[in-house]
């Protein structure tokens, strides 16, 4: 099946009345190339998922890109075609932690990853994302031998 990824990236501040949502990432990391890199994603001060887990990287030079989302309700899993074979994402509900794990790393996936909480919707087998309102502050992976 052909899925279309639209993405729209709504950063919206938290205020008084929001939600006290924050989100602990793993800490920064060197890996050499081939390896594997998993970064956990932990919510803290509320539950997580009034949404889906949504994980994002920036690399030096370029913009946001987006990798793939996790529902944690039912660990349903969506991902662009680019990184299919080589993403898991998966989900704890006892700890109330989300996973990202990336296998065979490149160079150029050297990078700042970042968890979010979105809000997601299907329609016409497109996925649209929306309202990425709650951002975990980035893991920084190096790819380096």
């Amino acid at each position: 099946m052909d899925w279309t990824w639209r993405i729209v990236f709504l950063m919206t501040a938290a205020s008084g009345g929001h939600s006290h949502l924050h989100l602990v990432q793993t800490e920064s990391t060197v890996r050499e190339p081939g390896a594997s890199v998993k970064i956990s994603c932990r919510a803290s001060g509320d539950t997580f998922m009034k949404g889906h887990i949504n994980w994002i990287r920036l690399a030096s030079g370029e913009g946001l890109e987006w990798m793939g989302w996790l529902n944690p309700d039912n660990n349903v899993t969506g991902c662009p075609q680019s990184f299919q074979g080589r993403l898991t994402l998966a989900w704890d509900a006892t700890t109330g932690t989300g996973h990202m794990e990336l296998n065979g790393l490149k160079f150029e996936d050297t990078a700042i990853y970042y968890c979010a909480r979105g809000h997601n919707t299907h329609r016409f087998h497109n996925y649209y994302f929306y309202g990425l309102d709650v951002w975990g502050p980035g893991t920084t992976v190096t790819v380096s031998s």
